[in-house]
């Protein structure tokens, strides 16, 4: 195998990571949108956190912070339970008409920033 092989497959992989991680330009900062309902669905994973709700008989993917941004918040794994009530504030996709980014989420009695 010619030694340019493994640095042209490297360089492949830079532009599809970047693409990866949408920036947040892509969310619409001048309109809240405020959700509530039981937690459907969950990740803690990075490079963001996402949780699945239903208002309104819409569903919505909801983007969290990194998974060390809530730990260090008090938003352990363990609060983003199946079933658990929560409200978050945030911003809806221009992009994913289903998406928004959460500024902040109440849970268990208490509210956390996430940004």
């Amino acid at each position: 195998m010619p030694r340019c092989v493994p640095i042209i497959l490297l360089a492949a992989l830079i532009p599809a990571t970047a693409l990866a991680h949408h920036g947040w330009s892509t969310y619409d900062a001048n309109t809240t949108l405020t959700l509530s309902g039981p937690i459907e669905a969950a990740s803690y994973q990075n490079p963001h956190g996402q949780i699945t709700l239903t208002q309104d008989g819409k569903t919505w993917q909801v983007v969290l912070s990194p998974p060390s941004r809530m730990d260090r918040r008090g938003l352990p794994r363990e609060d983003l339970a199946v079933g658990t009530p929560v409200t978050v504030v945030g911003y809806p996709s221009r992009v994913a008409a289903d998406e928004m980014r959460a500024e902040r989420i109440t849970i268990g009695g208490r509210t956390v920033e996430l940004r």
